[in-house]
C-alpha cells in the first residue's frame, strides 16, 4: 500500500487453527473512523487468520470510497458484518455495539491500523482460556520496524505516575522512576505475564467476561477505555496478562483525526478515570480533581512539542 511500508507475513498456518479444534468460536471486533489507508491491509490480515470465524466492522464514520469498500467487502465475505448508520459514537459506544452484534464466544478486539501477525490470535484464545474469569489477555504491539510500541503494557496508572510519565519526569529523574508506567524497555517475558495495564490495540476476553464486567464503560468518548477495562476487570478477581507471542503491527498515526484532538480526548479519559477510581475516597478524590486539568495540560503538550521539534 501507498506511504506503509510493514513487515506483513503470510496468514497463520492451517495447522494452527487444527490444533486448537475442537475450539470456541472467534469474532473480531474492529471500530472505523476515518481510519485511511491502513484499514484495508488490516481487515485483509483479519479474514486471512484460520481462526476467525467472523469480522465485526463497526464504521463510526467513513469516507464516502472507504464506506463502499467496506459494503462491498461485507456483501463478497459472509465472515464480514458492517454496522453503520450510528454515527460518530466514539470508541467505548462502538466497541460495545460490536461485540453485542458478534456472535462468537471469544472477543478479539483490534485497531484498524493494525495488523495482525500469524498466530497471534491462537496465542491469545489458548492463554485465555486456562485463566480464571474474567481475564484479558492483550498482544505485544510492535512499531513497523518489530520494536515493541509504547503502551502495550503498561504498570498502574495514577494521577502521579500519569503525569510524571506523560512530561517525562518519570525517565529525566532517577527518584521517579518507579512511576514510569511504559514496560517496553523491560525485558520480555518468555510467556503471558501479569500486567496491570495492556493495550486497547489488540486483545482478547471471553464473550461471557466481557460481559460481566459491563464492556467498555461508555463514558469515554476515545482512549483510556482500556485503562478503565483492565481496572474493573482486576477489581474482580480477574487477570490482566500481556502475551509475547501475539504480536501485531500497529501503524499508528493513520487516523484523519487531529492529534491534538485525540490527546486532548485522552486527557479528559485520565481525568475522569482517576476520578472514577477515588469513588467515595476524599483525598483521592481530592487529588483527581487538582492532579486531573494537569493531567489534560500534559497530554495535550505533546503533539504540540512534537511539531515544535519538526520545525
Amino acid at each position: 500500500m501507498n506511504g506503509i511500508a510493514t513487515p506483513i507475513v503470510a496468514a497463520s498456518p492451517a495447522s494452527i487453527a487444527d490444533s486448537l479444534r475442537p475450539r470456541r468460536s472467534v469474532s473480531v471486533v474492529m471500530v472505523v473512523y476515518m481510519t485511511g489507508e491502513a484499514l484495508e491491509q488490516s481487515l485483509a490480515c483479519v479474514l486471512a487468520d484460520p481462526l476467525v470465524d467472523e469480522l465485526v466492522v463497526v464504521d463510526n464514520g467513513s469516507a464516502p470510497g472507504q464506506f463502499e469498500r467496506l459494503r462491498a467487502l461485507a456483501d463478497q465475505d459472509s465472515r464480514v458484518i458492517l454496522v453503520t448508520g450510528q454515527g460518530n459514537v466514539g470508541f467505548a459506544k462502538g466497541a460495545n455495539l460490536g461485540a453485542r452484534t458478534a456472535k462468537s464466544d471469544h472477543l478479539v478486539f483490534l485497531n484498524p491500523d493494525a495488523f495482525l501477525q500469524p498466530g497471534c490470535v491462537a496465542a491469545l484464545v489458548r492463554e485465555i482460556e486456562t485463566q480464571p474469569v474474567p481475564s484479558i489477555v492483550g498482544g505485544r504491539v510492535l512499531n513497523p520496524d518489530r520494536t515493541e510500541q509504547r503502551g502495550a503494557r503498561r504498570g498502574e496508572i495514577t494521577p502521579i505516575s500519569a503525569l510524571l510519565s506523560m512530561s517525562g519526569l518519570a525517565k529525566a529523574v532517577p527518584a521517579w522512576g518507579r512511576f514510569e508506567v511504559h514496560w517496553e524497555q523491560d525485558a520480555l517475558p518468555d510467556q503471558a505475564a501479569p500486567a496491570p495495564t495492556i493495550s486497547g490495540a489488540c486483545f482478547c476476553m471471553r464473550r461471557a467476561d466481557f460481559d460481566a464486567v459491563g464492556g467498555f464503560d461508555e463514558g469515554y468518548f476515545l482512549h483510556v477505555e482500556d485503562v478503565d477495562l483492565c481496572w474493573r476487570v482486576r477489581e474482580a478477581g480477574g487477570k490482566v496478562l500481556f502475551h509475547p507471542k501475539a504480536e501485531v503491527v500497529h501503524i499508528g498515526g493513520t487516523s484523519q483525526t487531529s492529534p491534538l484532538k485525540v490527546e486532548f480526548h485522552k486527557g479528559v479519559g485520565l481525568a475522569r478515570y482517576f476520578r472514577k477510581r477515588a469513588g467515595g475516597n476524599l483525598s483521592g478524590h481530592l487529588a483527581a480533581l487538582i492532579l486531573g486539568p494537569l493531567v489534560i495540560a500534559a497530554a495535550v503538550a505533546r503533539p504540540l512539542m512534537r511539531r515544535m521539534r519538526k520545525h
